[in-house]
């Protein structure tokens, strides 16, 4: 009788403590804080803890969460919440799974230590038969942790909670479209076949490539069951677009980080990796690597500055040895800051080739942009025409300038952006449009790259669309050259088909010709054949023919 009034005393204190331990730590930081004084509370953090708490109690079984990296989201959802769980249900079987088996163990030994030292703070303890760092339980539960690496195996093993932190190790994992494979095959052959009815799901992880497996479970989420929240280093959403910021900030605003990183460590950042890298890992927004409108590949490079210091006006440029010399702006919808970017480019055109000379893109006010407006024309004043749409501030812009500023012409779009980014996409793919190296550049490059690989399913699309403005009003004339390009285009088409149609003919054919006569010793030999353009060849040939015409 003794024994079992212990047990029952046992289990009562059990219950007692775990019950403690969830008065103690009503929120996953509160155990985290607990644990380790350093901890800091941010808004994100905040955030994450309530749609933890969500999967916790079952009102969310299906969590993507992506934020910049060494931000404590991992700390946070593959080490303290596993333990807040687990204190409060210790039946509660979790899995953690990383991009290698090294990884998932350091979080499930994490946890282990966390729990084997502060009985005190989580009332379970762990089973000593079964307290390897990649596998333990809860002592007198079915409860635990199994850690395994992405293309590892959960045989066996019923899964209550998966937490999947980092499938990708780094870009090279991620752009291998193998190793992007695997992680899904992970999900969908070894994970998604071991739970149960009421098994929940969190994805933690920093985003590396449009095709990772947030990315494919997203795309395939045709129940709608996945909940996403994407927390980007600075706030880059378009109230226009009825887009809001997870954490309620506004266009531009930074992230509190929990290390201490500033608006200028952000800026530091932004600068030092890179556009593309940016724009995945720290905005949550990865891009093609190839594009879908624009391709990467087909932006070429200049290295030499078209510009030089004005001879006369300060701080100002001129260009030479160019046939036109052009601005084109795109606007914000309101008088705000909180409006999209306003983007205006100058493009140089020598011949049926264009270069992007310079670019400002800044989140402005009405004011604002009138005075970004009037100082890019001073800094390029061989800029002829200065195309503005007119919709939106621009209508203003052109309203309040035109009597100030010459050659201001008024743009208004008949068709979608998509068409006119299409329109002007084969000058593109020919090789007749450049954007400079960035070492020289007096603006960043790699912005317009992104967002036009990103085109049209990126955030931001300003910069694509001022570009498609400017390159059709200086490729997209009436010079007839695009009827010339498709004149020429269906030739080379022609050859190539006859010419497939000739390699095709059976060899027994050739063998019945009549041989070739020997070559005449006297006679001149004949001379070589000329080469054979390519279709792109053909196309950047005639645009410059159409264009030195037009200049005659």
């Amino acid at each position: 009788m003794s024994s079992e009034m212990d047990a029952v005393a046992l289990a009562a204190d059990r219950l007692e403590g775990r019950g403690a331990a969830a008065l103690r730590y009503p929120t996953p930081h509160d155990l985290a804080r607990d644990l380790d004084p350093r901890v800091v509370r941010t808004p994100a953090l905040t955030l994450l803890d309530e749609n933890l708490i969500d999967v916790a109690e079952g009102r969310c079984k299906r969590l993507i969460w992506t934020m910049p990296p060494q931000e404590g989201k991992s700390q946070r959802v593959s080490r303290t919440f596993p333990a807040w769980v687990l204190a409060r249900d210790p039946d509660r079987r979790i899995a953690i799974a990383s991009y290698e088996q090294t990884t998932a163990l350091r979080w499930g030994r994490a946890i282990r230590n966390d729990i084997k030292a502060n009985y005190d703070k989580f009332g379970i303890r762990i089973r000593q038969d079964t307290s390897a760092a990649g596998e333990w339980e809860v002592q007198d539960h079915t409860g635990g942790v199994y850690s395994v690496g992405i293309g590892g195996a959960l045989t066996g093993r019923p899964v209550d909670l998966l937490i999947i932190d980092d499938p990708m190790k780094g870009r090279a994992q991620a752009e291998s479209e193998t190793v992007r494979q695997t992680a899904w095959d992970f999900w969908t052959d070894t994970a998604r076949t071991r739970f149960g009815p009421n098994t929940a799901v969190i994805v933690v992880l920093t985003r590396w490539h449009e095709d990772d497996l947030a990315g494919r479970l997203l795309a395939q989420d045709v129940r709608r069951e996945w909940r996403h929240i994407n927390v980007p280093a600075v706030a880059d959403h378009d109230p226009e677009k009825g887009q809001t910021d997870a954490l309620g900030r506004e266009p531009g605003g930074y992230l509190i980080s929990a290390r201490g990183r500033t608006p200028t460590d952000w800026e530091h950042t932004r600068t030092d990796v890179g556009s593309r890298t940016w724009n995945s890992l720290y905005q949550g927004h990865p891009s093609p690597s190839s594009g879908n409108v624009w391709k990467r590949q087909w932006w070429r490079r200049y290295s030499t500055p078209l510009w030089s210091q004005h001879p006369t006006i300060p701080e100002a440029y001129v260009v030479r040895d160019v046939d036109q010399l052009i601005m084109t702006w795109d606007m914000a919808f309101k008088d705000t800051k909180s409006s999209d970017y306003v983007v205006g480019q100058v493009w140089a055109r020598r011949g049926a080739d264009v270069y992007l000379v310079d670019q400002i893109r800044k989140r402005l006010s009405f004011t604002d942009t009138v005075t970004a407006f009037q100082g890019l024309v001073a800094r390029w004043p061989g800029a002829t025409a200065k195309l503005v749409e007119d919709k939106a501030n621009g209508t203003a812009v052109i309203n309040t300038l035109k009597s100030k500023i010459p050659g201001i012409i008024a743009i208004t779009p008949t068709e979608s952006k998509y068409a006119r980014a299409n329109a002007v996409a084969p000058a593109i793919e020919a090789g007749n449009a450049f954007i400079p190296e960035k070492d020289i550049a007096l603006f960043d490059p790699e912005e317009l790259i992104d967002e036009a690989a990103g085109f049209p399913n990126g955030t931001h699309d300003d910069q694509v669309d001022a570009a498609s403005q400017g390159l059709a009003y200086l490729l997209l004339d009436d010079t007839g050259a695009m009827a010339w390009i498709a004149h020429f285009r269906a030739k080379a088409e022609a050859a190539q088909a006859a010419a497939a149609e000739q390699d095709a003919e059976p060899e027994a054919a050739v063998a019945d010709e009549e041989p070739a006569p020997e070559p005449d010793a006297e006679s001149e030999p004949e001379p070589p054949a000329e080469p054979v353009e390519d279709a792109a060849a053909i196309r950047k040939r005639l645009r410059d023919e159409a264009f030195r015409r037009q200049q005659r």
